[in-house]
């Protein structure tokens, strides 16, 4: 019985490795819930170590938010008219990217295509 137990241990380990390994990696524009999972080592976003400050001047600022039908993803582009982008301060992330707040969330936003990049959450 012991042996038994031991063996579907190891098979359940075995079969189970590749799904932990496979979760250790970050994905790009994948909506899960209200959440949008992000690149995590996005050289020119808000790193993880940044997010704190970042969120703490977003609150401090207290900036308005922007309201559209659409979800808030990763690719999505905002609207032309109506909203108003902020540059990041170089005091809190050094980033090419502006940000904007939509529907409660503080994305990142590529300035000339209004392309959201990163959800901050």
């Amino acid at each position: 019985m012991r042996k038994t137990l031991i063996a579907a241990a190891a098979l359940i380990g075995t079969m189970a490795a590749p799904l932990a390994a496979q979760a250790q990696g970050t994905t790009v524009g994948v909506a899960g819930g209200n959440r949008v999972i992000v690149d995590q080592n996005d050289p020119d976003g808000i790193t993880v170590q940044e997010r704190s400050a970042f969120r703490e001047y977003v609150v401090r600022e207290r900036i308005p938010t922007f309201t559209v039908e659409e979800r808030v993803t990763v690719g999505a582009t905002l609207p032309e008219a109506g909203v108003t982008y902020y540059d990041v301060p170089q005091s809190v992330a050094s980033t090419p990217y502006r940000y904007t707040v939509v529907n409660g969330q503080t994305v990142l936003v590529e300035p000339r295509s209004r392309r959201i990049v990163q959800v901050i959450d």
